[in-house]
């Protein structure tokens, strides 16, 4: 059987050249958090995800601290005991945390996708595919015209992207509802969470 040149592509990023990897790395740290890029840098993943090269596909580099999140408790009076932060475990995984910083900063964009690009002891990297739902040529595409109704809209904030279905647990939900996390935010709200 003969392979095509993106199942090469795919097979490299399986065992990736890490003296590569960490040497861009390097220059990932000295830019800003979310850097827009000319080009994806897994191009078989950025297509298999729906990027095409054409008007209307942005993609952006975003850089997510590792760790977990720390709630300050300013201005508590007492012994140092008390005034000690609360480690809180984030609910969403990196990948959405990205996705959603992603569609902050570029507010007239929609996100269409996000993949793993590398991480060192500090950080994770995701190149996010972003969308401009106002461009005539994403309204003339048959397959990517669904992101300009407005029902498809603030996907990241909603929780309707790939990486955040699989936060939630809805990949599998049609086969087990026991696995659901928040199916809604009006559920998030009453749980608690």
């Amino acid at each position: 059987m003969v392979k095509g040149m993106y199942s090469y592509i795919r097979e490299a990023w399986k065992k990736p050249d890490m003296s590569l990897l960490r040497e861009r790395m390097i220059d990932w740290r000295r830019d800003n958090a979310i850097t827009k890029v000319e080009k994806p840098l897994r191009i078989d993943r950025a297509r298999a995800l729906g990027y095409k090269a054409k008007k209307g596909f942005v993609i952006l580099r975003v850089r997510v601290l590792r760790g977990g999140r720390k709630r300050p408790r300013a201005g508590i009076k007492g012994r140092k005991s008390r005034k000690t932060t609360i480690r809180k475990t984030l609910k969403m995984n990196y990948q959405w945390v990205a996705e959603m910083r992603a569609a902050k900063r570029y507010d007239n964009l929609e996100v269409l996708n996000s993949y793993w690009i590398g991480q060192d002891g500090l950080h994770y990297f995701y190149e996010v595919i972003m969308v401009d739902p106002d461009k005539p040529e994403i309204k003339s595409d048959k397959s990517i015209k669904w992101i300009t109704s407005k029902k498809n809209s603030k996907r990241a904030e909603r929780g309707l992207t790939s990486a955040a279905k699989k936060s939630r647990g809805l990949v599998r939900a049609g086969k087990s509802p026991k696995l659901k996390v928040r199916p809604s935010l009006r559920a998030w709200n009453r749980r608690g969470k």
